[in-house]
């Protein structure tokens, strides 16, 4: 009996992902196989789907020629699209990032506006089993730790990857059978990039080695996974015993309680690896170490103080904003003066269009007055468009903000609460939403 492909889709979608059925989604489509078929699959399951196409201008009249193919393919399928056209060579070069990075910047900042300014609950992109296994390799390759062996998450925030359970070959005999036509992009016949290279010259043998390799993969990540659960499970026991004191400057630990577990240095390495430190044999050394010895990362220093650590984040001298102290704001009336520019504030009746200097907030939500502040460890706020809670210092990372950055940044908060991470972005707990009776805007300029 032939595989079904949605049969399984729609099943997955019921068992797994059944929050996708009443919500509105953003489907990003290139007019490759992977994303054409996606649109198919969610088209014939009824979800309320919306396509958004980018344009990165890379392979001259073929890139073209993708934009054309799906807007012929929304119209066919009787369904909305947006595409934006980007200068990407441009980007990537006064970013200083690699063509492949700047295009996936440029295309996830650009997914999350539309998700945010138009109300999209979440961003469906058309990751499949074999682009898991060729992470997974990748990351292999270069070297991680257990993060990074994983696997590619299925739901991350408001990105969820519906085709991650299928691979290529089952997605592409679907595609024949039903005379489904795609774009095929020159570029991933090359193998000057890695992950073509593990795509066509690696994957191949693993496969003619085992047929099975996928399913066994798939059983590997799920073993991983239960891995991670259960280090995260013994690291937070461990940091709750060793935990000493915690303020807005630094954090302190019990240095016998690393001592006493049988692997130090996998206990070190997962509590202090977001902040930037390399050098774990030197960090396991700490623990032994004179009084007064310390190793630092590019944001941060460990001290060694007589029976404990501190972790501290670093600060430079001469920066401007170490001692700059908060803002109060009062009323809605007056303008107010930041070390970023004028923070202004007006009553509007309509929604418009938002960006890094603009957002929008439902007033009724906010208790005077506001704070403007520089943001310390330990802050977290709720991305609007985004389900949770997330840290700064994680956020940051994820822009890849650089340490001075960093250290320009400046909240509006309202009481305990991050209202906007000003000229970044806004809370959703502040958003404005049907209920909405007063909308206030707030400008930097």
């Amino acid at each position: 009996m032939p595989y079904n492909l949605i049969e399984h889709f729609q099943n997955h979608i019921n068992n797994t992902l059944p929050f996708l059925k009443n919500s509105k989604l953003l489907l990003a489509i290139s007019g490759g196989l992977d994303s054409v078929i996606l649109t198919y699959l969610c088209k014939q399951s009824s979800l309320n789907i919306t396509l958004a196409h980018c344009n990165f201008n890379l392979r001259g009249i073929e890139s073209d020629g993708d934009q054309k193919f799906v807007l012929d393919l929304a119209d066919s399928l009787d369904l909305e699209i947006f595409t934006e056209s980007f200068n990407t060579m441009a980007y990537a070069e006064s970013n200083k990032e690699s063509i492949q990075m700047a295009a996936r910047t440029l295309r996830y900042d650009w997914f999350q506006e539309l998700a945010t300014q138009l109300g999209f609950d979440y961003i469906l992109t058309a990751h499949h089993a074999d682009d898991n296994l060729e992470t997974f390799l990748i990351n292999l390759t270069r070297g991680t730790g257990l993060e990074g062996l994983k696997g590619i998450p299925e739901v991350n925030d408001n990105i969820v990857r519906p085709l991650l359970p299928f691979s290529r070959e089952i997605i592409e005999e679907f595609a024949v059978s039903n005379q489904i036509l795609w774009r095929e992009d020159s570029s991933n016949a090359s193998t000057k990039y890695l992950r073509n290279k593990l795509r066509h010259d690696v994957i191949p043998v693993l496969k003619s080695l085992n047929r099975n390799v996928l399913t066994n993969f798939k059983n590997t990540l799920n073993n991983l996974n239960d891995t991670a659960d259960i280090v995260e499970e013994s690291v937070q026991a461990v940091l709750k015993r060793a935990i000493i004191d915690i303020d807005n400057t630094q954090i302190s630990y019990k240095i016998s309680e690393f001592i006493k577990v049988n692997n130090p240095k996998a206990y070190l390495y997962e509590i202090f690896k977001d902040y930037g430190f390399t050098q774990w044999t030197d960090i396991v050394n700490l623990l032994t170490a004179q009084s007064g010895k310390q190793v630092f990362s590019a944001t941060h220093q460990l001290l060694k103080n007589r029976d404990t650590l501190i972790l501290s984040e670093l600060k430079t001298e001469d920066s401007q904003y170490d001692n700059e102290t908060s803002v109060i704001i009062n009323n809605f009336e007056d303008e107010v003066a930041v070390s970023l520019g004028i923070l202004s504030f007006k009553t509007v009746e309509i929604l418009e269009k938002s960006d890094s200097t603009t957002v929008f907030i439902d007033k009724e939500k906010l208790k005077l007055p506001l704070t403007v502040r520089h943001w310390k460890e330990g802050d977290y706020f709720y991305p609007l468009g985004m389900q949770g809670k997330k840290k700064l210092s994680k956020y940051f990372k994820d822009q890849k903000l650089s340490l001075l950055d960093k250290k320009k940044v400046l909240l509006l908060c309202s009481q305990d609460k991050i209202v906007w991470v000003i000229n970044h972005r806004a809370d959703d707990r502040f958003k404005v939403t049907n209920q909405t009776k007063s909308i206030l805007k707030i400008k930097l300029s």
